[in-house]
């Protein structure tokens, strides 16, 4: 196992490979973290959640957790800490008003943020970023201003990803009072990110929704206004997300990766992926 802590002021960046670790984190920093490769289980209050290659997830300044790698193959994973200063700073930036940022800049009343907490696709900009500060300290460099730039990006790319799978999403909700919207909109994030970190089991609709604490038409309702598709779409659009991962990263045979991601039949898949990105499992690879 290797492990890598690196302090930019009160912020910390973790990178770690290991096939065995075991954390147990006390609550105090926000936290994004990500998989590179391979797959953690996380502990999350009540919440048992896997997070796979090419995810990551967001954590509150008050969320205890402990994560937890056993893999044949190494895990390569990042984790950001933010200082809640930190990101309250960046939140009063980012609202208050530019009279009161340029003549009163202490006036302000600041608060912390509360975040709803889920797994979201490590991609775009996010991706991009992040890639290139696992890059930057790989190198062994340690320039704290360009850090702290990385880290603003990394805050900026969350905010942006936030606004559009929160925000927008609970906006769309077909309900008056706002904080209905919000409630709803949590049940959902943890019913998605359920099936998220089951994606290659045979869960039922019954089960997602009784873990989300809607009935199952309720469920079925607000989850499509929420995400414009059913869960059964958006468990197969994780599972062919997946096999794309394993044809690029791994030299696992088809059907064998059929097997992995929860799919029954190897036909039945190959026709899917290729309507769905117009090319064959074997053509992607």
């Amino acid at each position: 196992m290797t492990f890598q802590s690196t302090l930019v002021d009160k912020n910390e960046v973790i990178m770690e490979s290991a096939y065995e670790a075991i954390h147990s984190t006390t609550a105090g920093k926000y936290a994004i973290q990500m998989i590179f490769n391979g797959a953690a289980a996380y502990t999350i209050a009540n919440r048992e959640l896997n997070l796979y290659a090419g995810n990551f997830i967001f954590l509150n300044q008050d969320t205890s957790y402990s994560r937890k790698i056993d893999s044949e193959r190494r895990v390569d994973s990042m984790s950001v800490r933010f200082d809640p200063d930190f990101v309250i700073d960046f939140e009063y930036a980012r609202t208050a008003k530019t009279e009161l940022l340029l003549d009163e800049p202490e006036s302000h009343q600041r608060k912390a943020p509360v975040f709803v907490e889920a797994i979201y696709p490590l991609q775009g900009d996010m991706k991009f970023n992040m890639l290139n500060l696992k890059k930057y300290l790989d190198q062994g460099s340690h320039d704290n201003l360009l850090l702290n730039t990385y880290l603003e990006r990394c805050l900026v790319n969350y905010y942006a990803i936030y606004n559009e799978e929160v925000i927008s999403r609970e906006a769309s909700l077909n309900f008056l009072n706002h904080t209905t919207k919000s409630e709803i909109l949590r049940r959902l994030s943890i019913a998605r990110d359920y099936i998220i970190s089951n994606y290659n089991k045979n869960i039922c609709l019954e089960e997602i929704a009784r873990i989300a604490c809607l009935s199952v038409n309720h469920f079925l309702r607000t989850f499509k206004q929420a995400y414009h598709q059913s869960p059964h779409q958006f468990l197969t659009s994780i599972r062919l997300r997946q096999a794309k991962y394993f044809l690029r990263n791994t030299d696992y045979p088809v059907n064998e990766i059929v097997d992995i991601i929860g799919f029954e039949c190897t036909s039945s898949f190959i026709r899917l992926f290729r309507n769905s990105f117009h090319v064959t499992p074997g053509q992607y690879r």
